[in-house]
């Protein structure tokens, strides 16, 4: 199968790489929210969050955090809109993660897609199904 981001991580494709260690690679969005824009990815295949092999898992939340530093001192950002898409919207099949740099009125609204409101009673039965799979 063939995957941009893994053409980029053996590098066959090329990318702005901001970080690069042994198990994970970021690099600027080619098609950035704002200028800045990260995509952090592991290095192994993996399609999504769930996927994410445990012993990744911190060493993913690490390198994040890192790069939400980096955008307030390296790029003058308030701070950074940090987030990934499973399966929906996930335009490459390789977990990614997003960085982005933030600044107060940049223009950008919430979250990208609309908002819904619960019905009276029914965000129990949310929770309640969240809560049991969690258990």
């Amino acid at each position: 199968m063939y995957c941009v981001f893994c053409q980029i991580i053996a590098g066959h494709l090329g990318a702005e790489i901001v970080l690069n260690e042994a198990h994970f690679m970021a690099f600027l969005d080619a098609r950035p929210v704002f200028k800045g824009h990260v995509l952090l990815v592991p290095k192994a295949h993996v399609e999504t969050l769930p996927d994410l092999p445990g012993e990744l898992r911190d060493g993913f939340v690490d390198a994040a955090q890192r790069l939400s530093t980096a955008m307030v001192a390296g790029l003058g950002a308030e701070g950074s809109f940090v987030a990934i898409n499973n399966t929906v919207s996930q335009s490459v099949p390789h977990l990614h993660q997003h960085v982005v740099p933030r600044t107060r009125g940049d223009g950008l609204r919430g979250f990208f897609w609309p908002r819904t409101k619960y019905d009276i009673g029914e965000a129990v039965g949310y929770a309640d199904k969240l809560r049991s799979v969690l258990a």
